[in-house]
């Protein structure tokens, strides 16, 4: 976790039983222009956000499932696109896509690093707040929709859930950072992801830390007991 500390990139493959992909992870307090130009040419695939449960209830943050299925009635289309086949989970973590308000169109790489770093300032400004008043700083800094889409963890972190989203929380937590962290999936000249074994080539080429799903869930076991 010494890297993630040091504000570097790690690879984290999850498994060869879920999306079989490898992503660029690192803490999003740490993230600049240069870190989305890496992601945005080197991975290929989409930038997001993670955070932790704990976090989205505190801002009210909501699962986009849950809240197409509540306002089904009014817009019939989101029942018919409900997410309740994806063939390599139970549920979709994402929730909101927001810009920061200095941002300008949000896409750039300036912008969408500002967003992400500023979402990592805002967890620290409101971890002492009620939820009303946390829901207003974060009203006051960000906008959606936006150019920056949010993962939200499960609960149970590694317990329900294994994805990327969970890893990435468990790791942040572990290495004592704030629970947001930045990534984007890495995608091979052949239009699929990357293979595991190219992304260890790749890892070992660019001095990245490479780390596969059950090494984390195995820490997190230890360090959570």
């Amino acid at each position: 976790m010494t890297d993630l500390q040091k504000g570097k990139f790690v690879l984290i493959y999850d498994s060869e039983n879920r999306e079989g992909e490898t992503d660029f992870v690192m803490a999003s307090q740490f993230v600049t222009p240069e870190s989305v130009k890496r992601m945005r040419k080197d991975g290929g695939g989409l930038i997001f956000l993670m955070t932790s449960k704990e976090v989205a209830d505190r801002l009210q943050l909501p699962f986009l499932a849950e809240l197409y299925a509540d306002i089904s009635d009014c817009y019939p289309v989101l029942k018919e696109i409900a997410p309740n086949d994806i063939p390599y989970d139970t549920k979709s973590s994402f929730s909101l896509y927001i810009n920061h308000r200095d941002t300008f169109t949000g896409i750039t790489d300036k912008d969408r690093s500002l967003t992400m770093r500023k979402f990592a300032e805002l967890i620290k400004k409101t971890n002492n707040l009620d939820i009303k008043s946390a829901i207003k700083e974060f009203g006051r800094e960000f906008r959606s929709p936006g150019h920056v889409p949010m993962c939200v963890a499960s609960e149970n972190l590694l317990n329900e859930r294994k994805g990327h989203t969970e890893l990435v929380i468990a790791a942040l937590q572990m290495a004592g950072l704030v629970p947001a962290g930045s990534g984007c999936e890495i995608m091979g000249n052949n239009g699929r992801a990357l293979s595991k074994e190219d992304a260890i080539r790749y890892a070992e080429k660019n001095n990245f830390v490479f780390l596969e799903g059950k090494e984390i869930i195995q820490a997190w076991k230890q360090w959570s007991k």
